[in-house]
């Protein structure tokens, strides 16, 4: 199914069930077109190609927060056009969305969350033209609520899940879940949890990578005046068809802390087993928006494997009237359970630095850079990204924004480094 009839059906469902009241929420949006050149599109190591390329597109941001239907829904549409037919025209897809139908009021809710977005083809490859793909998980299903005294509620839930790649089939899969949970209000800033899982996931085109999850884990957490804690414990056993069973401990972590108003200093980090789809339905940052455009390709590995995630980062974020900045170094590791190919460690980090020139004049500027190691592979890639962005707010609906993206990989692996300069202009109308 192509995504964006997968996404359109995802946005019909929310919105319909609001019965007629979906459209009482606050819908903005934003129209742009630009311009990008690249010396190096193709992202080859021997024999570059410059090419020009024509970005139209919509953003939007929708938002309902009625007593039947509270609705958060982010997308972005653009065509990519390359003069000369040197590479086919594309139109790419991005959304974020999540919608929920209050059936009874405090007994029973429909859910509704769909995440599209563009992601290679082959995570080996650079990003190139011809190595970018659609992905669409959708998930929904009843939640039926309970309440056992004014401190104690219980929740049940049932989902259907299905996720899709425009062109890894392997990827394709349909999932079912339920869950029970139960919390307890112990103050009226902490929260205790209990939660049971169970998962059944049956791909399209791999029975061999079929497999069941269950999880049983505590949450506890805690928001204060400079303080919030959110903190996961507890246990994952996976069941293979044709592999042997796997468990382990679950841990999911976040720490925030606010000094001052302008600071905030934030610690996150993951010990589970997880899977590319399941990992596009929690996402850490679905933020729209880069210097090039509005939507930019992932880094998952597009697979039907499922790997033991351990991930930890850092973020430190200052603002102020004219000045905001912010540094986030990242580790993480991924081990895959079936098949090692893609086992890898990584090491990076990024740092963002916006300053406000005049009242309507904002130079921004960015570096980020990553150590990735592929251990059955033996590969190694450090990729360094460094980028300068200039823009104006004309009126209250029109701006401009001129940016330079310099990127530089070093890898071992053959015909996998290269160099590559990127220019845009771009002009956008924001409602």
């Amino acid at each position: 199914m192509p995504t964006s009839i997968t996404v359109a059906r995802a946005l019909a469902l929310a919105l319909a069930a609001g019965s007629g009241s979906a459209w009482a929420g606050t819908l903005d949006y934003t129209l742009y077109a630009g311009i990008r050149h690249s010396d190096n599109i193709t992202l080859s190591s021997e024999n570059p190609v410059s090419q020009n390329e024509l970005i139209p597109g919509l953003s939007f941001t929708y938002l309902q927060q009625g007593s039947t239907l509270q609705a958060n829904i982010t997308g972005a549409l653009e065509y990519h056009n390359y003069p000369g037919n040197r590479f086919d025209n594309q139109t790419q897809t991005q959304l974020a969305g999540q919608a929920n139908w209050t059936v009874l009021p405090q007994r029973l809710d429909f859910s509704v969350m769909d995440y599209a977005g563009v992601q290679p083809v082959d995570s080996l490859a650079s990003n190139a033209p011809g190595n970018q793909q659609q992905t669409n998980v959708l998930s929904l299903g009843p939640i039926l609520h309970l309440r056992f005294g004014d401190a104690l509620r219980g929740q049940a839930e049932l989902q259907y899940i299905s996720s899709y790649a425009s062109k890894v089939d392997d990827f394709n899969s349909s999932r079912g879940v339920a869950a029970f949970r139960l919390f307890r209000d112990i103050s009226p800033t902490d929260q205790f949890s209990i939660n049971a899982e169970t998962q059944h996931v049956r791909f399209d085109n791999s029975s061999n990578t079929n497999f069941d999850r269950d999880e049983l884990y505590a949450q506890y957490t805690n928001k204060r005046a400079r303080f919030d804690t959110n903190v996961t414990i507890g246990w994952s056993q996976l069941h293979f068809p044709n592999a042997p069973n796997a468990s382990k401990p679950l841990a999911r972590m976040t720490f925030e802390w606010r000094p001052t108003l302008r600071t905030t200093f934030t610690l996150a980090g993951v010990y589970q087993y997880s899977d590319a789809a399941q990992d596009m339905l929690q996402p850490l940052d679905k933020a729209l928006g880069n210097s090039g455009g509005v939507i930019s390709t992932g880094n998952a590995t597009i697979n039907p494997q499922v790997y033991q995630e351990r991930r930890l980062e850092a973020i430190y974020a200052f603002h102020s009237e004219r000045l905001t900045l912010s540094l986030t170094p990242i580790v993480g590791k991924l081990q895959y359970l079936n098949d090692p190919t893609f086992d890898q460690t990584s090491h990076g980090g990024v740092v963002s630095l916006a300053y406000r020139l005049r009242p309507t004049l904002t130079l921004t500027g960015f570096a980020d850079g990553e150590r990735l190691t592929y251990s059955d592979l033996g590969r190694r890639d450090s990729t360094v990204r460094l980028g300068l962005d200039l823009g104006q707010q004309w009126t209250s609906h029109w701006n401009w924004h001129a940016s330079v993206i310099r990127q530089r990989r070093n890898s071992n692996a053959a015909n996998q480094s290269y160099r590559e300069t990127e220019i845009f202009f771009g002009v956008v109308y924001r409602r």
